[in-house]
Order: structure tokens, then C-alpha cells, then sequence
């Protein structure tokens, strides 16, 4: 201790506690509600009804009112089939085949649960996200800054800077920051030789979303992270590229935290149509939870993301 060789570790303040607290309660709501859609899945499997295979979001307007009237006891495929939106991908017919199973009185019963459950999972949920968007709206400005970096949103800057805090005025470097995460690969040198690269555990919320908005980032298509994980991908193989993507971030979201500044695309000029409707989407997320929100070109510098 009197060497300075030990590392105190990082006790976030009651107020941010707070938000942690609600976000992973939220995070978990999010789990269990992925769960209910699978045994929902599983036991329409089971009645042989087929109406994943061709609704590709079971719990949408038009699944919903579907389960709905199965619940209520409807088994006639065609009546059921008038049930779905005239936007569905598949037709009446095709929809119609998909519903004509054999569901058993306690099948009924059992979605008549699922579905219940579902509701209130769902009134809960929404509950949760007024709850963090009322307890950061004094910091909306850094859940902006956030959300406008590639493959996060409105509900990941809102986790991450729960975990982190506003300014991630605890890690005086962004290497710091990705090694508390656990994106940051370890040295283990021996004869001048690395034995192992494993990173460490490091905070494993953090690193879902990192790993998480890698995974969105890379998609999106001109991005700077894209071009970088086309490049990584013939060397590190899928997860290794994705793992290296998900470490950059982490020290892009520590700049733009801990510096105040905003993310630039750095990548290839991409559509000025789509990114007008992703600034719009995004400014429309984060007016429904509060924020007041308004749309004016940035002319600023690109953001480095510093080695590594």
C-alpha cells in the first residue's frame, strides 16, 4: 500500500448505484420475457400450430391478436388466419395452413398464462425505462452522445453509463477502462513470449453491451467498425474480429464520456436518406422516454480512437 502497487476498487456513489440497480432489473425483465417467448414457441409446437414459420415476430400486433383468439378458444385456421395484418410477408392461405393444428383445452390454458404474464412483463419493462430516463435526464446529454456512437441505442447508453458513470471519471485512461470491462486482451510474457492473450472477467454487464453493440456496429453498412472487422475477420476469425471490435468501442465510449465530445463517422459517406432517418429514429426514441431532443448537423473533427 505505502508502494502505491494496490488499486482501489471502483465503488460507484449512491446515486449511480441507483441506476444500476434499475437497469439490470430491467436487464432481467428482458431475459424473462425471451424465455416466455420460447416456451410460448414451444408449446404452439406442441398443439401443432406452425405460426413462427412464417411470422417472423411472433409477439407483434398480428401474433398478439392471434394468441389472443387461441386463447379464447378460436381453433378455426381461416378465422384465425383473417386475424394477421394485410403487411405480413406470408399469405392468408400459407397462414391459415400454419394454424390448422390440434390445440387441447389445457394448450389454451397455458397461453391464456403465457399471455398474461407477457402483459404484465411488458407493463413492467415500460415502467423500468421512465424509471432510468426520469433518474438520467439531468445527464442526457452524455445518453446522446452514446446512443449516436454505431451499434448503440437509446436503452444501451442508458445501461453503459449506469455502469460506468456520466464522465467515467474513475479510469484515467481508456486502456484502464476496457481492463475493468474485461474487453482488454491480458500479456502473459515468458521468454519474451505471450502465452496468453485471454481477457480478463471484468465487469460482465459492460461487456454484453460492448459485445452486443460490436455486433450491431459491424453491420451497419459504410461504418468505420465494418471496414475494421472486414479486415480483422480473415485473421481472427469471427469472434476474435468481433471481441477486437467490441475492445475499440470500449475505448471510443471512455473518449467520448470522459472527453465530452461526440462521435464523427470516420468510415465511407454512407446514404444521407438512411442516416437521416436513423438521426430520426433515434431523436424519436428518446423524446418517447422524455428527452428533449433536437436535430442539427454536427461539423466537427473525427474522433480517434487512440491505440489499440
Amino acid at each position: 500500500m505505502l508502494a502505491g502497487e494496490l488499486i482501489l476498487s471502483f465503488v460507484p456513489d449512491a446515486e449511480q448505484r441507483t441506476w444500476r440497480t434499475i437497469t439490470r432489473g430491467k436487464h432481467q425483465l428482458v431475459r424473462d420475457r425471451v424465455r416466455l417467448q420460447n416456451q410460448l414457441e414451444a408449446l404452439l409446437e406442441e398443439a401443432r400450430i406452425k405460426l413462427s414459420s412464417v411470422i417472423s415476430d411472433l409477439l407483434g400486433v398480428s401474433g398478439r391478436r392471434i394468441l389472443e383468439a387461441l386463447s379464447q378458444g378460436e381453433t378455426d385456421p381461416i378465422k384465425l388466419a383473417e386475424l394477421g395484418d394485410d403487411r405480413l410477408q406470408c399469405s392468408q392461405q400459407e397462414l391459415a395452413d400454419a394454424l390448422d393444428g390440434s390445440p387441447e383445452p389445457i394448450h389454451r390454458e397455458l397461453l391464456k398464462l403465457y399471455l398474461e404474464r407477457l402483459q404484465l412483463l411488458d407493463e413492467q419493462i415500460g415502467k423500468l425505462d421512465q424509471l432510468i430516463a426520469t433518474a438520467l435526464k439531468k445527464y442526457q446529454d452524455a445518453v446522446i452522445r452514446v446512443a449516436q456512437t454505431p451499434g448503440f441505442g437509446v436503452d444501451s447508453a442508458q445501461q453503459l453509463v449506469a455502469e460506468t458513470g456520466v464522465d467515467a471519471e474513475s479510469f484515467p485512461s481508456a486502456g484502464q477502462f476496457t481492463s475493468w470491462a474485461g474487453t482488454c486482451p491480458e500479456t502473459e510474457e515468458s521468454a519474451e513470449q505471450n502465452h496468453s492473450s485471454r481477457s480478463p472477467k471484468g465487469n460482465r454487464f459492460v461487456r454484453r453491451i460492448l459485445t452486443q453493440a460490436a455486433q450491431a456496429a459491424v453491420k451497419k453498412k459504410g461504418s468505420h467498425f465494418q471496414s475494421v472487422f472486414q479486415r480483422l475477420l480473415p485473421r481472427l476469425g469471427y469472434k476474435g474480429a468481433i471481441w477486437a471490435i467490441a475492445n475499440r468501442l470500449g475505448r471510443l465510449v471512455w473518449k467520448i464520456l470522459h472527453d465530452g465530445i461526440t462521435y464523427v463517422e470516420q468510415g465511407a459517406e454512407t446514404n444521407p436518406k438512411a442516416k437521416k432517418r436513423r438521426a430520426q429514429k433515434l431523436a424519436q426514441a428518446l423524446r418517447k422516454l422524455g428527452y428533449k431532443v433536437s436535430l442539427t448537423p454536427i461539423n466537427a473533427e473525427p474522433v480517434t480512437e487512440g491505440p489499440g
